[in-house]
């Protein structure tokens, strides 16, 4: 199993978190330019990372990759059994995809400063979900889902946003280090991604 990764990219950081959360054995192929570049451009039609190719099948987009992931190797489950859970996380996961992540990820890859509207948005909206980390261990709940998976790869980056958040923000920010210091989240992190909370 190849995952073709960006070393900066969200998405593909959300899938080796997945991967390593399960234990599954796999090459990482970081795509920066030259021949990993080709590859992937010849096996995506969008040329773009996360690229998961198993044998002879070939996937692409973070939700695809890591629902084949947690379908395939199901333990431990990061979606709920339960239709409806099931579907809620999906919502949750699509939120916080259109509302920060596809925004922070173009940021990351053009090399553009994060904008006031994306900042704020990221300020008030992570300072609302503080105190839900009060009440329970992650985000669905008391079991570790794919939308921790997410939200884990957001917090590492706040750096990045130069966005200190307050006491007041103490519980997420509390959630993010639980998340930080897992093994898997620890061997998912590129080298790039380390740098980013190096000093």
């Amino acid at each position: 199993m190849k995952l073709y990764s960006g070393p900066l990219c969200l998405y593909s950081h959300v899938c080796r978190f997945v991967l390593s959360e399960k234990e599954i054995r796999y090459e990482v192929i970081y795509s920066t330019n030259g021949r990993a570049d080709q590859e992937v451009a010849e096996l995506n039609p969008y040329g773009e990372t996360p690229t998961l190719v198993d044998r002879d099948l070939v996937l692409y987009d973070s939700m695809v990759v890591s629902e084949y992931l947690d379908e395939r190797f199901p333990h431990p489950p990061l979606l709920p059994s339960d239709p409806t859970a099931r579907a809620q996380a999906r919502v949750m996961v699509t939120r916080l995809r259109r509302d920060w992540l596809d925004a922070l990820q173009f940021c990351i890859t053009t090399g553009t400063r994060v904008d006031k509207k994306l900042s704020k948005s990221l300020w008030d909206g992570l300072m609302a979900m503080s105190n839900h980390f009060g009440q329970q261990k992650y985000a669905l709940g008391n079991e570790f889902s794919l939308v921790d998976c997410y939200l884990a790869v957001l917090l590492w980056r706040l750096p990045v946003l130069k966005l200190d958040l307050p006491r007041q923000a103490s519980k997420i920010l509390d959630y993010g280090g639980r998340m930080f210091d897992k093994p898997g989240f620890q061997a998912s992190l590129s080298e790039a991604e380390r740098e980013i909370r190096a000093a």
